[in-house]
Protein backbone atom coordinates (compact mmCIF):
# COMPACT_ATOMS: atom_id res chain seq x y z
CA UNK A 1 0.00 0.00 0.00
CA UNK A 2 1.41 3.43 -0.94
CA UNK A 3 1.89 6.16 1.62
CA UNK A 4 -0.40 9.18 1.22
CA UNK A 5 1.32 12.53 0.77
CA UNK A 6 -0.17 15.75 2.11
CA UNK A 7 -0.89 18.69 -0.15
CA UNK A 8 1.76 20.79 1.60
CA UNK A 9 4.36 18.05 1.13
CA UNK A 10 3.39 17.68 -2.53
CA UNK A 11 3.77 21.43 -3.09
CA UNK A 12 7.11 21.44 -1.26
CA UNK A 13 8.35 18.54 -3.38
CA UNK A 14 7.16 20.13 -6.64
CA UNK A 15 8.69 23.51 -5.79
CA UNK A 16 12.05 21.84 -5.17
CA UNK A 17 12.25 21.53 -8.97
CA UNK A 18 13.72 24.87 -10.23
CA UNK A 19 11.63 24.80 -13.44
CA UNK A 20 8.40 24.26 -11.50
CA UNK A 21 9.33 26.94 -8.97
CA UNK A 22 10.09 29.47 -11.74
CA UNK A 23 6.72 28.83 -13.44
CA UNK A 24 4.87 28.91 -10.11
CA UNK A 25 6.48 32.23 -9.20
CA UNK A 26 5.68 33.69 -12.63
CA UNK A 27 1.97 33.15 -11.92
CA UNK A 28 1.97 34.87 -8.53
CA UNK A 29 0.25 38.04 -9.77
CA UNK A 30 -2.54 36.06 -11.45
CA UNK A 31 -3.13 33.93 -8.37
CA UNK A 32 -3.17 37.03 -6.17
CA UNK A 33 -5.73 38.70 -8.45
CA UNK A 34 -7.88 35.56 -8.49
CA UNK A 35 -7.80 35.37 -4.69
CA UNK A 36 -8.70 39.06 -4.43
CA UNK A 37 -11.60 38.66 -6.87
CA UNK A 38 -13.12 35.71 -5.04
CA UNK A 39 -12.52 37.28 -1.62
CA UNK A 40 -14.17 40.54 -2.74
CA UNK A 41 -17.14 38.70 -4.27
CA UNK A 42 -17.70 36.72 -1.09
CA UNK A 43 -17.31 39.85 1.05
CA UNK A 44 -19.95 41.54 -1.12
CA UNK A 45 -22.28 38.65 -0.31
CA UNK A 46 -22.93 37.98 -3.99
CA UNK A 47 -23.02 34.57 -5.61
CA UNK A 48 -21.58 33.83 -9.03
CA UNK A 49 -25.17 33.78 -10.30
CA UNK A 50 -25.84 37.29 -8.95
CA UNK A 51 -22.59 38.61 -10.44
CA UNK A 52 -23.47 37.03 -13.78
CA UNK A 53 -26.88 38.69 -13.78
CA UNK A 54 -25.34 42.10 -13.03
CA UNK A 55 -22.77 41.58 -15.81
CA UNK A 56 -25.48 40.36 -18.24
CA UNK A 57 -23.79 37.02 -18.74
CA UNK A 58 -24.09 33.43 -17.53
CA UNK A 59 -22.96 31.86 -14.28
CA UNK A 60 -20.65 29.53 -16.20
CA UNK A 61 -18.85 32.57 -17.66
CA UNK A 62 -18.22 33.89 -14.14
CA UNK A 63 -16.98 30.46 -13.04
CA UNK A 64 -14.59 30.37 -15.98
CA UNK A 65 -13.46 33.94 -15.26
CA UNK A 66 -12.71 33.10 -11.63
CA UNK A 67 -10.87 29.95 -12.72
CA UNK A 68 -9.16 31.49 -15.74
CA UNK A 69 -6.38 33.38 -14.05
CA UNK A 70 -3.20 31.39 -13.73
CA UNK A 71 -4.21 29.17 -16.65
CA UNK A 72 -1.59 30.03 -19.25
CA UNK A 73 -3.36 28.03 -21.97
CA UNK A 74 -6.34 30.42 -21.94
CA UNK A 75 -6.41 34.15 -22.73
CA UNK A 76 -6.37 36.57 -19.81
CA UNK A 77 -9.52 38.60 -19.16
CA UNK A 78 -9.55 42.15 -20.49
CA UNK A 79 -9.43 45.20 -18.26
CA UNK A 80 -12.99 45.96 -19.36
CA UNK A 81 -14.13 42.53 -18.12
CA UNK A 82 -12.30 42.94 -14.82
CA UNK A 83 -13.85 46.40 -14.42
CA UNK A 84 -17.36 45.02 -15.07
CA UNK A 85 -16.73 42.24 -12.56
CA UNK A 86 -15.60 44.76 -9.94
CA UNK A 87 -18.67 46.92 -10.56
CA UNK A 88 -20.93 43.86 -10.30
CA UNK A 89 -19.64 43.26 -6.76
CA UNK A 90 -19.86 46.95 -5.83
CA UNK A 91 -16.11 47.48 -6.01
CA UNK A 92 -13.75 49.39 -8.25
CA UNK A 93 -10.76 48.05 -10.13
CA UNK A 94 -7.42 49.60 -9.23
CA UNK A 95 -4.17 48.66 -10.91
CA UNK A 96 -0.74 49.83 -9.86
CA UNK A 97 2.80 49.22 -10.96
CA UNK A 98 5.31 48.80 -8.17
CA UNK A 99 9.05 48.20 -8.16
CA UNK A 100 10.17 44.58 -7.83
CA UNK A 101 11.07 43.50 -4.31
CA UNK A 102 8.90 46.24 -2.82
CA UNK A 103 7.11 46.38 0.46
CA UNK A 104 3.35 46.96 0.30
CA UNK A 105 3.67 50.59 1.37
CA UNK A 106 5.75 51.67 -1.64
CA UNK A 107 4.11 52.63 -4.93
CA UNK A 108 5.39 54.33 -8.06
Amino acid sequence: MSKKISHDDLVKKALANPKVKKEYNSLEAEFNLLNEMIKARKKSGKTQQEVAKRMHTSTSVIGRLEGLLGNTSKPSPTLATLRKYAEAIDCELKIKIVPKNHDDTTTV
